[in-house]
């Protein structure tokens, strides 16, 4: 009995686990299968692991993108803050913070580069559809930093010569030697902002996110603005020391054009001054009215396609038809001929402008009063000048000519004298120019070769790109223009064969308000015409594009005659359109023009409205 006790170490119930399993082959399968099953979730749990751990992952993946947007977008709005406040402290002639921003502006958008040009974020972009968010914003931060690298610090960098109020001085003067100095780095800056511009216009468009698409779009106008605004800053540093007498005395002559009766170039040509400009002081002289110019006996050869499209209205001697021709360098040269006839002096050049350019120029310098004590501003001088002006005069013509020739002598002696806000008074001319309200000719090739590429420059291109450039010129002798407005579309098929079919539709609307006018206002050729008071008369004219042709043209959607001509290389198409009072009138043009690689254009002659422009043609080329 004490050997059981002690066999058993006190334990009388064997573990069965420490048993050897029977060798049956029902019992192998068991085995078997409970090794299967071990294996399976050995194989399970490893799966569940490495899906915990990749989903994780995917979580910290998608965590540091979101993290890393946010800290892109902030750094690129902190870029374009302390952009503007460079470009601010520059105009300001501040040196000292133009350059601390600037560096401020170019640190920002590096940031911004690297947030989204690291391995993580270039994995995210590759990922096609998903990662299309992604490669814009990369494309989006490198046009930003080329832009703050290559465009504001050099321009920083050249000083602050450019400032406004360290370029115009008391009494007007341009300071021109600065501008010519500065002349190599705009060259530089604005040929590295015109490849920027590319880059910012190639940029892809993301399939999602909408804040992605909406930055795409605002940079691409944004830097397509800034590359025309620094290439005529360029040109302008080019031309302007020469054309403002750096190198000697320059005569211009300037033109007055009267909007409230449309001409080519803009409006009839109602008075006129001469500019002397002389080491960057400019002053006017010999305000004249048109009627001084009347009777030119010598004619001006302007070349067989101008005789033939506008000789039967004697533009180069009569001044009423001086400008019908929306090119400038035909008006230019034509008053530079007359003036010459006139007086004996050859001018280097015409310049023109309107009542709605002096309108900006007053919002600058401020108001001026007339001998009478009338005060003439910003808000009432184009009324005055246009409208008003008529009625108040409307039987003593001398009395009005003098009255506008006063406006004018007024206006130009406040822009010569003290100029409170120089900046302000660039904005004005900056703003003129890009409404084309104020136009340049010079007659030296050189120069003008520069001029003609700008808006300046007021020319019809003579190349094979879409255009339709739509020109009004009053046939009623009136002045109901002031009351006309505009729209404007030209839209054209796809770019499926070497010719596609185009439309270009022009709407003028009569705002005459009911009452009486004078016959002055009316027209002197209404009765002519046979049309009633109150009509407005307008040779409406379309230069399309190089080799188009016309299909048929309708007004109010009935067919109508028109004749044809032709204008450096542009089929040009002539319809006469009467608008009653109150009353819109619809022409329009069918095509089929040559399929040609280029972008649209669709100048806006400078008429007294904002007219609405649409346009909406296919770039062959892109």
């Amino acid at each position: 009995m004490d050997e059981n006790v002690t066999g058993t170490s006190g334990n009388d119930n064997p573990d069965p686990r420490d048993a050897t399993p029977p060798d049956t082959p029902s019992a192998r399968r068991v085995r078997k299968r409970t090794t299967v099953l071990s294996k399976a979730y050995k194989r399970r749990r490893r799966i569940i692991a490495g899906g915990s751990v990749a989903a994780l992952a995917v979580v910290a993946f998608g965590a540091w993108l979101g993290y890393t947007a946010r800290e892109a977008q902030a750094n690129l709005n902190e870029a374009r803050h302390h952009a503007q406040l460079a470009k601010d402290a520059l105009l300001d002639g501040n040196t000292e913070d133009a350059q601390r921003t600037s560096a401020d502006a170019d640190k920002y958008a590096s940031r911004a580069y690297d947030n989204t040009h690291s391995i993580p974020w270039s994995i995210a972009s590759a990922i096609p559809w998903l990662g299309s968010p992604f490669e814009t914003s990369q494309q989006i931060s490198a046009v930003v930093h080329g832009l703050t690298s290559e465009v504001l610090t050099p321009a920083v960098a050249a000083g602050t010569s450019l400032a406004p109020n360290e370029l115009i001085a008391t009494g007007g003067k341009v300071n021109l030697q600065p501008l010519r100095d500065a002349s190599p780095v705009l060259d530089e800056t604005a040929a590295a902002a015109r490849q920027l511009n590319i880059e910012a216009q190639d940029i892809n468009e993301p399939s999602y996110l909408d804040a992605v698409i909406n930055a795409r779009t605002q940079l691409q106008v944004q830097t397509e603005d800034l590359s025309k605004l620094i290439g005529n800053t360029a040109l302008a540093a080019k031309v302007a020391p020469a054309m403002l007498g750096a190198d000697g005395p320059r005569n211009y002559f300037m033109a007055f054009q009267t909007n409230a009766e449309a001409r080519g170039t803009g409006g009839l040509l109602g008075g006129f001054g001469v500019i002397r400009a002389n080491d960057g002081v400019a002053r006017v002289d010999t305000l004249g009215r048109n009627t001084d110019l009347a009777g030119a006996p010598a004619p001006l050869d302007l070349g067989p396609e101008f005789a033939a499209q506008y000789g039967r209205s004697r533009p180069t001697t009569d001044i009423r038809n001086s400008n019908l021709s929306s090119h400038f360098p035909y008006a230019a040269q034509i008053w530079k001929s007359m003036w010459a006839q006139e007086s004996g002096e050859q001018v280097d050049g015409a310049i023109a402008t309107d009542p709605i350019a002096l309108s900006y120029l007053l919002g600058a310098i401020g108001p001026v009063t007339m001998p009478d004590g009338e005060v003439i501003n910003a808000d009432n001088v184009v009324e005055l000048t246009e409208s008003t002006a008529y009625v108040r005069f409307a039987d003593d013509n001398n009395a009005r000519k003098q009255y506008l020739q006063t406006v004018a002598a007024r206006v130009i002696d406040k822009m010569t004298g003290q100029i409170q806000s120089p900046q302000k008074l660039l904005d004005a001319l900056g703003r003129a120019a890009g409404e084309r309200r104020i136009a340049v000719w010079s007659s030296r090739p050189e120069e003008q070769a520069v001029l003609a590429g700008t808006p300046l420059g007021h020319t019809v291109p003579e190349d094979a790109a879409p255009f339709a450039g739509v020109v009004i010129n009053n046939q009623a002798g009136g002045k109901l223009d002031y009351h006309t407005t505009r729209e404007i579309d030209y839209t054209a098929e796809s770019c499926a064969g070497d010719t596609r079919r185009s439309t270009v539709t022009v709407k003028l609307t009569n705002n005459t308000p009911p009452g009486d006018f004078p016959d002055y206002v009316a027209g002197t050729f209404i009765n002519t015409l046979g049309v009633p008071k109150g009509t407005n008369v307008s040779a409406v004219s379309l230069l399309a594009t190089q080799g188009a042709q016309l299909r048929k043209v309708t007004v109010d959607g009935k067919p109508a005659m028109f004749l044809t001509g032709k204008e450096l290389g542009h089929p040009l198409f002539d319809i006469l359109v009467p608008v009653r009072q109150g009353q819109s009138t619809e022409i329009k043009y069918e095509l089929t023009e040559p399929a040609t690689p280029g972008e649209a254009r669709v100048p806006v002659q400078p008429l007294v409205d904002d007219p609405t422009v649409t346009v909406n043609v296919p770039d062959c080329g892109a």
